[in-house]
């Protein structure tokens, strides 16, 4: 196979988007447009990318630099345009950059939905030796290059919008900015292009007409689905774009048997703080309310209930557990998990480390951090479990707390089974709590506590008789 190498058009300042954010580094499903782009260039298998920054050239190339996403090893370079003289010039910034023996794709860094196969077919196109163009039908090709095709219906040039006569702007067959061409041919024509048009810049699309002058064959891989080559330039069509694609994600859970309440209110979202792409994993018969964000990597067990507006990134539900409405999950890179048939929320929160056993009760306003509950431990209400090992049937009260931190280090609380913690209670850690035994409520515990044992700690009640209130002052 012929060696492919990425070019990926990075340095447009995105005037429209009213940003200090370059345009390519603003997120679609909680990713930077250019990075959808690079995992483009890895489904390719690219030998290598060379990334065209401009506005923003700084930031750009960070991003290159920690890039994440699909699999895929290049050589990976960046390269300055500047000033930015239009498009054709800016690929003659790349070439140094270029071996003389592969295949050449060009791709937009504001283009992120192209799928991988449609790249796959337009290099067959090309074949190693013709210029292949990437083009589709659009009802409204305003803004667009048009291809003109020849009475044989063969590709004659592209003619870009600003430069359109009227019979031209009526053609609804457009060029996509994404096209292959090999190398060696690539060279030669960048290097005859003028600036001779009305917006006296160099037009990567006059190499067409050169190719056909020069007897090379252009062929239009032409497809059907206009999202796959729709570029952002504004907060709208961002969010258009977004939109669409999240429909597009609903759809294919809905296929595979999950029941959205409301596909038009679902978000699968890449994870900005792990790098985890987004992937939500269901088993049979799902149910997701409306308003709810997965982020990162989520697995979803048979028959598990998520209740409307909740967010859950990186964790694992198990089967039969129900998460009610506005609860939060965020397991991060440590992950978190719930087990079978556990009842979570309304208006929890789970945090990294959390780990949930089976028919495990988390209420609302309960907040859980790196700690383990056994199974058939509750907290109903209002309370909080940080750096804590909860063991099997624990009630843990209304109000409670772990004070696990001393202001320098965490320390963990060992809380054994069946203990039963009275409301209002802090268990200043490192502390142990032994199995079956209850703590009085209001209590600060800051010693072991025996099994079995009733353990008190707080002030003895005193009564004042007739004792009167403040009262405020005359002014």
């Amino acid at each position: 196979m012929t060696a492919l190498d990425i070019i990926i058009m990075a340095a447009g300042k995105g005037t429209r988007m009213k940003s200090r954010t370059p345009k390519v580094l603003q997120r679609l499903a909680g990713r930077p447009l250019l990075q959808h782009v690079l995992d483009q260039a890895a489904s390719l298998q690219a030998r290598r990318v060379v990334v065209i920054t401009g506005h923003g050239a700084a930031e750009v190339e960070a991003s290159c630099a920690q890039r994440t996403g699909a699999s895929g090893q290049f050589d990976l370079k960046c390269v300055r345009q500047e000033p930015q003289l239009g498009t054709g010039h800016a690929v003659q910034q790349a070439v140094p950059q270029l071996a003389g023996d592969g295949m050449v794709v060009v791709l937009s860094g504001d283009v992120p939905l192209t799928q991988a196969a449609t790249l796959a077919a337009l290099v067959d196109a090309a074949g190693g030796e013709r210029l292949a163009l990437l083009t589709v039908q659009l009802s409204d090709p305003t803004g667009y290059g048009r291809i003109v095709r020849a009475a044989n219906d063969q590709v004659q040039r592209i003619v870009e919008h600003k430069d359109a006569s009227a019979e031209q702007r009526a053609i609804g067959e457009i060029y996509s900015g994404i096209m292959a061409v090999p190398a060696r041919l690539l060279a030669g024509w960048l290097a005859r292009l003028t600036n001779d048009n009305a917006q006296g810049e160099y037009y990567l699309t006059d190499i067409v007409a050169m190719a056909v002058a020069d007897g090379v064959p252009v062929v239009a891989h032409r497809i059907q689905d206009a999202l796959q080559v729709a570029g952002v330039n504004s907060p709208v069509q961002l969010a258009e774009l977004e939109r669409a694609h999240q429909m597009r994600q609903a759809a294919a859970l809905m296929e595979q048997g999950v029941r959205l309440a409301d596909p038009a209110r679902f978000d699968l979202r890449d994870d900005a703080k792990t790098g985890a792409r987004g992937e939500l994993i269901c088993a049979q018969d799902v149910d997701i309310d409306v308003g709810c964000i997965f982020t990162g990597r989520v697995e979803l067990g048979e028959g598990v209930q998520i209740g409307a507006y909740c967010c859950i990134a990186n964790a694992s539900i198990a089967a039969g557990a129900v998460i009610h409405p506005f609860t939060h999950i965020d397991g991060e890179k440590a992950g978190a998990s719930v087990g079978e048939g556990a009842l979570v929320g309304p208006f929890a929160r789970l945090r990294p480390g959390a780990q949930l056993g089976r028919e495990v009760h988390i209420g609302n306003f309960v907040e859980v951090k790196n700690s383990t509950l056994a199974d058939g431990a509750k907290a109903n209400h209002l309370a909080y479990l940080g750096d804590a090992t909860v063991g099997e049937r624990v009630n843990y009260g209304a109000g409670c707390i772990t004070a696990n931190y001393d202001g320098a280090n965490k320390h963990r609380t060992v809380i054994e089974a069946d203990v039963h913690v009275g409301s209002n209670c802090v268990l200043v850690a490192p502390v142990i709590l032994g199995a079956g035994g209850t703590v009085g409520g209001g209590s600060t515990i800051t010693k072991d506590t025996p099994a079995g044992a009733l353990s008190v700690a707080r002030g003895k009640q005193v009564n004042i008789a007739g004792w009167k209130r403040p009262v405020k002052q005359a002014k």
